[in-house]
């Protein structure tokens, strides 16, 4: 008999949160799993007590889905799900056979799936009104009760737009170890300090969950009453999807510097071994007692985060912006901030003020061109060039600190080297270039003499 309002396929953690969560908000789910043991061991334990019903083939589950039936399909990316979409039919015949399709980003790991995540569905829009009232249910609430989650767009849209913010994710996080690494080999301030200070800076305009996580990660002791943190080896794991905003990123042609850089960072952190043993060879400047004031220098440290922050989340909605033109997208940016404010791993005060900015002016090209924060980041310079001059100065590797800030001078210089580039490659390969009397016609210089009038055709790789 059909009862169940939606089904679940998946039981990982995110996947039996997610169930317990819409459980909680009055919907009844069909839990099934491609090894039907773990459908058993969820309805005897985590689901025990609760309106869950277990199916043990997708026939089954099928049938115990009320029409129009609703499906979440939440495996590993990669073979599983091409496995499971085969069984329930390929993609783009799905609505020929009147299945419409959604492809939803959720984030907020383990806690955000349980009790309320960031979604963010894009797909069919059709299938928009027969998810809406589940997906806005069980999804995190701001401010006045607002849920995080909205239709993004059609298509691939919402997957994109959670590239991008795991992307930015990335970048946070790498900031963050760049700030704490300041703090921590330049200023000599110890763990519990260095809490406090990660505390004070949670009620600033930093105000967000891994600032949050970060003080009470920095103060925790283990078993033997010393800081776990410093036990930990520093060899960064990835899953993949910083990795894939850079690949898209450089295949639009788009900027986005600070996400690469935090991406490479993590890669030259797992050469742990070589690391150790370039250590014993390879030297850097000599280690000097920091002799300003130590005050001073941290609320520096805390502007270059800040501005290094907004530089990463500008370079992310250009990612987003070209994106919706590559692909005709229709994006609601502000929308896209509303939805990453609660329930997700970036969540943070800021993404309202990224919101704000959108509906001064939807039209926005760039947020550093918003008075707010072209404001926020003026105001922050001078400590931003003196926390990457002094980390310089001692040997601190900061790529997400320093390619944020020549991404701010590139991006306010009217004029670049580039012109050096282009009469290079026109020398070498005759690939011409533009004048700027004569921008839109490209001509090709004999500069050796002995050379041809013969340009190279232009192409874009």
């Amino acid at each position: 008999m059909a009862q169940a309002d939606i089904a679940l396929i998946g039981l990982a953690v995110m996947g039996q949160n997610l169930i317990l969560n819409m459980n909680d908000h009055g919907f009844v789910v069909c839990a099934f799993n491609r090894t039907v043991s773990k459908v058993d061991d969820f309805l005897a334990n985590e689901a025990k007590g609760t309106k869950v019903v277990g199916a043990r083939s997708l026939e089954e589950m099928v049938s115990k889905l009320k029409k129009p039936r609703r499906v979440i399909l939440l495996v590993k990316a990669g073979q599983a799900v091409d496995d499971f979409i085969e069984k329930l039919r390929r993609c783009r015949t799905l609505k020929a056979k009147g299945i419409l399709f959604v492809g939803s980003g959720v984030s907020g790991g383990e806690e955000g799936a349980r009790y309320g995540p960031s979604l963010m569905p894009g797909g069919d829009k059709e299938a928009w009104p027969h998810i809406k009232t589940i997906f806005q249910g069980i999804a995190a609430k701001v401010g006045t009760g607002e849920p995080c989650c909205d239709w993004v767009g059609d298509e691939g849209a919402g997957h994109f737009v959670k590239m991008v913010h795991n992307g930015i994710e990335y970048g946070d996080m790498q900031l963050i170890c760049e700030a704490y690494h300041l703090m921590k080999d330049v200023l000599d301030m110890g763990h519990d300090e260095m809490a406090k200070a990660f505390e004070e800076w949670n009620k600033t305009e930093l105000d967000s969950f891994l600032i949050e996580i970060t003080a009470n990660i920095l103060k925790f002791q283990d078993s033997d009453g010393k800081h776990l943190l410093p036990k930990i080896r520093d060899s960064a794991g990835q899953k993949g999807t910083g990795k894939w905003t850079a690949i898209s990123a450089l295949e639009y042609g788009v900027p986005v510097t600070l996400i690469g850089e935090a991406v490479f960072a993590r890669c030259l952190s797992s050469l742990k071994d070589e690391r150790v043993q370039a250590s014993q060879k390879l030297k850097g400047p000599q280690k000097i007692q920091f002799e300003g004031d130590k005050k001073s220098f941290l609320e520096d440290i805390q502007k270059a985060l800040y501005a290094s922050k907004i530089i990463s989340y500008a370079q992310g909605f250009m990612l987003l912006r070209q994106a919706a033109t590559e692909f005709g997208w229709t994006l609601n940016y502000g929308g896209i901030a509303l939805m990453w404010r609660g329930g997700c791993i970036i969540r943070s005060v800021f993404l309202g003020k990224i919101k704000d900015a959108f509906d001064r002016n939807p039209n926005l090209q760039n947020l550093l061109l918003d008075d707010f924060f072209k404001s926020a980041v003026e105001n922050c310079q001078d400590s931003w060039r003196r926390t990457v001059s002094t980390g310089v100065r001692a040997g601190i590797p900061m790529p997400c600190f320093t390619t944020a800030l020549s991404f701010y001078d590139g991006y306010r210089h009217e004029t670049l080297p580039a012109n050096l580039i282009q009469a290079q490659r026109d020398y070498f390969g005759a690939h011409t270039y533009e004048l700027l009397a004569n921008p839109g016609r490209f001509v090709h210089t004999n500069w050796t003499g002995h050379g041809g009038s013969v340009s190279s055709s232009s192409y874009n790789a």
